[in-house]
């Protein structure tokens, strides 16, 4: 305690001395005992990690970065001759191919065609294959029955149905929805079979003291609780059946669709419409894939208020 009494007396004997000779006391207690120079004399600029300037892009544009990267090399790589090969156009032929297209019409037709082939197909498929795992995740008996050849079936390339559909329903939209509706079938069917066996068993239980019809079990707790994955399998199907939409077209070939545009864009060597139709199907796939996103988001809000719940 008297050190500190000390210190104090000498802090106030400092002071006055300070006082009675006309100089502040900042200038004596200043925590800089350097002073740090202006701005403008010889001042270092605090040095930006690269890390950081990837958190300055918005969120929504960061998905965009990728993209953006690959078509300004494949712009210079032709802009300043780093390839020479005939496969890699310039990026402003098939622009004005892609507006050729538009202007034309030719792509809307072939846009239509390939979306409404794929749409119902996957409607085809999802429902199917809904119904189908719903049944064999509510009944052992099927799953017994059942279950063995499904999963002999699911692992044969879907691929290899192609000649056997091209020879039932011949190669026109019949054979196409078909293939397209097996596309949609499997990834749906095994996630709503795998979701509903996931239901916890204390679901049902509450089920069960409450005195739950079987139609009431299933409606009010199963397919409520097996909600997530069976939007998982919706998802990865409607994006399957837009995969073999392409697919379907570009081996069963007759009619109109973006397949049948990279077919002749193939056979006259116009690496411009082969672009274009890549850049096409790829854009309507994250498309697709956005707007199944935001449903699966919207339907399954409930998810995140029961969680903040517990």
């Amino acid at each position: 305690m008297t050190i500190v009494v000390q210190h104090k007396g000498a802090f106030s004997r400092s002071r006055e001395k300070a006082g009675d000779e006309g100089v502040g006391l900042a200038a004596d207690v200043s925590p800089h005992p350097h002073p740090l120079p202006p701005a403008g004399e010889g001042a270092v600029s605090p040095r930006v990690p690269a890390w950081a300037l990837w958190h300055r892009v918005p969120r929504p544009l960061r998905g965009w970065v990728i993209p953006v990267l690959l078509l300004a090399t494949w712009w210079a790589a032709v802009q300043f001759g780093w390839s020479h090969s005939p496969l890699l156009v310039p990026l402003q032929k098939v622009w004005s191919t892609g507006v050729e297209q538009v202007t034309s019409g030719q792509l809307a037709v072939a846009l239509g065609a390939s979306l409404w082939r794929d749409l119902a197909g996957f409607a085809i498929g999802a429902g199917a294959g809904l119904l189908f795992g719903t049944l064999l995740g509510v009944s052992r008996l099927a799953e017994r029955l059942v279950a063995p050849s499904f999963h002999t079936f699911k692992q044969i390339s879907l691929f290899a149905w192609i000649p056997l559909l091209s020879v039932w329903f011949g190669l026109g939209d019949a054979a196409k929805v078909a293939f397209l509706s097996l596309a949609a079938f499997f990834p749906v069917a095994l996630n709503t079979f795998e979701g509903i066996r996931a239901v916890p068993r204390e679901l049902l239980e509450v089920a069960r003291v409450f005195a739950f019809s079987r139609w009431q079990l299933l409606l009010r707790v199963v397919l409520p609780a097996a909600s997530p994955s069976i939007f998982t399998g919706l998802h990865l199907g409607l994006i399957y059946a837009w995969l073999a939409t392409l697919g379907g077209e570009y081996l069963l070939v007759s009619g109109k669709g973006v397949g049948n545009l990279l077919i002749d864009g193939r056979e006259h060597f116009g690496m411009n419409l082969v672009l274009l139709g890549v850049i096409v199907v790829g854009l309507v796939g994250f498309t697709l894939n956005w707007i199944a996103s935001r449903i699966e988001r919207r339907l399954l809000v409930w998810r995140g208020a029961s969680a903040r719940f517990h």
